[in-house]
């Protein structure tokens, strides 16, 4: 969901930290994105569960992304992981972002797009 709505890299998501969640602003810092990115109500619903999930593992990893394999550290999911966690679906999340990223700038007001992705609005 956030590679589709949100333009988040493999890296922005593997790296992702419970603590880099606002959960009042519904918004998340990404990577060295300036700005807290904020999340539609789908994004957010989906987050929530996998924070959910996350809870429910015993776990002390503050990554929202725990694995069988990173549960019992800290660090984040293998890049491995990411590249194929969504094989089931036939699209892995390099070409889920690209389209997402030439969509928004093909459709939609610079200024929005730069609000979605946590940039100053002037950027663009």
């Amino acid at each position: 969901m956030l590679a589709l709505l949100h333009d988040v890299s493999s890296s922005e998501m593997r790296m992702l930290k419970t603590d880099d969640i606002d959960q009042q602003a519904h918004s998340v810092r990404l990577g060295k994105r300036p700005h807290p990115v904020p999340l539609d109500p789908a994004s957010w619903t989906v987050l929530q569960r996998c924070l959910a999930h996350h809870e429910a593992w015993p776990t002390a990893n503050p990554h929202v992304m725990v694995t069988k394999g990173t549960k019992a550290g800290r660090s984040p999911a293998s890049t491995s992981y990411l590249s194929h966690v969504l094989d089931d679906c036939g699209f892995p999340p390099r070409m889920i972002r690209s389209t997402r990223l030439v969509d928004l700038a093909n459709t939609m007001d610079p200024k929005l797009v730069a609000a979605a992705f946590g940039m100053d609005p002037q950027a663009p």
